[in-house]
């Protein structure tokens, strides 16, 4: 890492802003073609996925399912016990891990391309000029590769209270008696499983999964159920101080008391302290920093890439939207190809997709025919004693070609990228009913479920 800009710098082909996903793709394929490049950072080199995002939590998250799995054992010949958990251990661990990675997976992996992770605050002086505290860092071309944050919603009573993010959550130094959690989306509901799993009884306010098929849905209903945490679908209205805890009152004047209040309600994009407005580079109505299909803002000279872009919030999708950034800004002209995009919730069990929903489907025009396969038709999970879970198959009826590909299984997400294979390649429901699956895997489902296109009768184990 170099130290702060000083005196004249020679002017580099390309400059970015951000060291997470995004950033450092655009850094790493930038130098492939031979481009001088620098990245900025004003804070811990890595972004939200290494810092903040899937690293701390998904390692806090396999630490909750270790003792949900040892309280609720589907062996009763198997005796397992879970004790209180030490969390300060935990974190410590995943503090441990984050650190690991910053060296072996961002700054070694910056000196190994041969560009520089400069310190400090970036600033748009004008259309033409990136400051780094206040000194000149003349580019070519810029990319803004700054990533997103929790935001804060408009709810009466909240700033009153000392609530948590997903971010400050994940370095309490004590598992909290009780919590209440707004907002069932996927950050929300991973949040409220790893506390919950962590031993505190937990309560989430909104509505749980809202953007996944309505049939996976019920299945997190009923995964939370099974571990105590209580689900009420309403909307916020209310944020009340009660003693030493809080309370939330909901818009049918449901109230929820806890001792600590979670508040994972979206994110927004991070662009304090760039003033984009100096620089011409205009905002959506999402407050991202809105791009073209190329990536390129309304500023000519820079580009956006990752979270702060508005793409979909996933890592893999901020590598490849930084490296499209970067390649374009060369001179390319590259689009981000999203046929058959896969995510993982990571709650127990996984929340995976790929590809369009049902109700994507037909409003994209198509005559849609789907296919849902129950646990209990799964052998693996017959074999795990654990039978709660479905996948769902989208096709469309003519051509019956996959579309879409939705589970919520334990495993699911290992089903994608098979899934987002079978998209990208327009295989039908056919190509995958006839090849190979091995048994007693969880991938077998996609296989199994094609079938259920041809024939409603039961099938023999692998027929």
């Amino acid at each position: 890492m170099t130290g702060p800009v000083e005196g004249v710098v020679e002017q580099l082909d390309m400059v970015v802003v951000g060291t997470g996903g995004a950033a450092m793709a655009a850094g790493i394929h930038a130098r492939a073609q031979g481009a001088s490049v620098a990245l900025v950072e004003r804070g811990p080199v890595g972004g939200t996925c290494l810092n903040v995002g899937c690293v701390p939590s998904k390692t806090l998250l396999a630490a909750s399912g270790q003792r949900e799995h040892a309280l609720h054992s589907p062996f009763p010949g198997v005796a397992t016990t879970a004790g209180p958990v030490d969390l300060g251990s935990l974190v410590q661990q995943k503090d441990d891990l984050v650190e690991s990675m910053r060296a072996g997976k961002y700054l070694d992996v910056a000196d190994a391309h041969g560009f520089d992770i400069i310190p400090g605050q970036a600033r748009f002086a004008d259309p033409q000029t990136l400051l780094v505290d206040g000194q000149p860092l003349p580019a070519a071309a810029y990319v803004v590769a700054t990533g997103s944050e929790p935001a804060t919603p408009d709810l009466p009573g909240l700033d009153g209270v000392p609530w948590l993010t997903s971010t400050t959550a994940m370095d309490l130094a004590e598992v909290p008696e009780s919590l209440v959690v707004l907002g069932g989306g996927y950050v929300g509901m991973e949040q409220a499983q790893l506390f919950a799993g962590l031993g505190a009884r937990v309560s989430l306010v909104g509505r749980l999964a809202p953007h996944t098929e309505p049939e996976l849905a019920e299945v997190l209903r009923a995964s939370f159920a099974r571990l105590g945490i209580t689900v009420v679908e309403q909307h916020a209205r209310q944020v009340t101080p009660e003693g030493d805890g809080v309370s939330v009152t909901t818009v049918e004047g449901q109230t929820l008391s806890a001792q600590r209040l979670l508040v994972a309600t979206g994110r927004r994009a991070r662009t304090d302290g760039l003033d984009l407005t100096a620089a011409g580079i205009r905002i959506d109505q999402r407050g991202f920093v809105a791009v073209d299909a190329r990536q390129q803002t309304t500023n000519p000279k820079v580009w956006a890439a990752g979270d702060v872009s508005g793409a979909p919030q996933h890592v893999y999708v901020a590598a490849q939207t930084g490296r499209t950034a970067a390649l374009n800004a060369l001179g390319g002209q590259n689009e981000v190809d999203y046929t058959g995009l896969p995510a993982v919730v990571f709650t127990r069990p996984q929340l995976a997709s790929a590809g369009l929903t049902e109700a994507d489907a037909l409003a994209a025009g198509h005559d849609c025919d789907c296919r849902i396969l129950h646990g209990v038709d799964i052998p693996r999970a017959l074999t795990n004693q654990n039978t709660l879970g479905a996948l769902k198959i989208v096709a469309d009826a003519s051509t019956r070609k996959v579309l879409g590909v939705h589970a919520a299984l334990e495993g699911a997400g290992e089903v994608m990228l098979a899934a987002t294979y079978a998209i990208k390649a327009q295989m039908t429901v056919d190509d995958i009913a006839d090849i190979w699956a091995p048994y007693l895997t969880t991938s077998e489902a996609l296989r199994i479920t094609a079938g259920l296109f041809r024939t409603d009768k039961p099938t023999s184990c692998c027929a």
